[in-house]
């Protein structure tokens, strides 16, 4: 994945990858290739165990996602010039990206698909609370435009083929699976390309990363964690979620602020920072994570 954003950070270095043809790039990505990863993923075989796993996924994941809303909206105020990429960034993980790779090395496939859940809320939540916090909008407009995305669409339409067990014909499958691969290349182009018209001298002096790059790996998680601790779910679902809260910010960001002239750079700056700290707090969170 480094390898893909140095190659992406060397084409628009190279001029390959314009600043507009970029932001070209993230609408593709936004509407097209996140959508059908969503939806792809919910073309599995069905099982009673499975759903009841899936179903304590979702209520875990809906509460971690509530405390750390909650909590970023409290600790980092509005007052600060960028608050809303900092909002944003501690609380949405790069949990498609980095999160299903190493959740199917440690748990297999049962892991992936409790992922799925905190993936469709993620999704859900991105494009709703996530989509106004970068726009900095509450309009009731944002919100319908945010709820009927492609994104938001693809998480109901996969839930009821899951449920009704419609699977797609071969042909259709394989063409779509094709372009549900592109997610993770294509994301780390773009944050590459983003990377490239960063002064990252400049950024390691800007303590907000820091501030973020902690509450997202290790703080937030760690809480939202605490609070469900107790309730009798499933061990496996407890960590699916913990891990997938505790990965890297997402790339959705840097994608969001290009669309809006959010200083995509600084975007860019935490997901670069913090997909590197995370190979060692990873790690440390996850064994927190068992040892409770």
């Amino acid at each position: 994945m480094f390898i893909i954003l140095i190659i992406g950070l060397a084409c628009s270095m190279m001029g390959l990858i314009t600043k507009e043809g970029n932001k070209q790039l993230s609408a593709v990505a936004l509407y097209i290739v996140n959508p059908l990863l969503i939806f792809m993923s919910y073309q599995s075989e069905y099982s009673s165990k499975l759903l009841h796993g899936l179903l304590w996924s979702f209520l875990l994941s809906a509460l971690s996602f509530a405390v750390m809303i909650g909590l970023s909206t409290l600790i980092i105020s509005k007052k600060r010039p960028e608050h809303s990429l900092e909002r944003f960034s501690s609380v949405y993980s790069n949990c498609g990206f980095i999160g299903i790779p190493l959740i199917r090395g440690i748990y297999g496939d049962e892991g992936v698909l409790y992922l799925t859940a905190y993936v469709t809320l993620f999704n859900i939540l991105v494009w709703t609370h996530g989509y106004m916090t970068m726009k900095e909008s509450r309009d009731f407009k944002s919100f319908v435009k945010a709820a009927t995305s492609p994104s938001v669409i693809a998480v109901f339409v996969g839930l009821v083929f899951y449920l009704a067990q419609v699977r797609l014909p071969y042909m259709l499958h394989t063409s779509l699976e094709y372009v549900k691969e592109m997610n993770t290349p294509l994301a780390m182009l773009i944050a590459g390309s983003a990377a490239a018209q960063t002064d990252f001298i400049k950024a390691f002096k800007n303590k907000g990363l820091y501030m973020v790059a902690a509450y997202k790996l290790i703080a937030l998680p760690l809480i939202a964690f605490a609070l469900v601790h107790f309730i009798p779910a499933p061990h496996i679902v407890k960590m699916v979620v913990l891990i997938a809260s505790a990965c890297p910010v997402a790339t959705t960001g840097t994608m969001f602020a290009i669309q809006f002239d959010k200083n995509p750079e600084r975007c860019s700056e935490f997901f670069a920072v913090t997909t590197l700290l995370s190979g060692l707090t990873l790690p440390i969170v996850a064994m927190i994570g068992e040892m409770l």
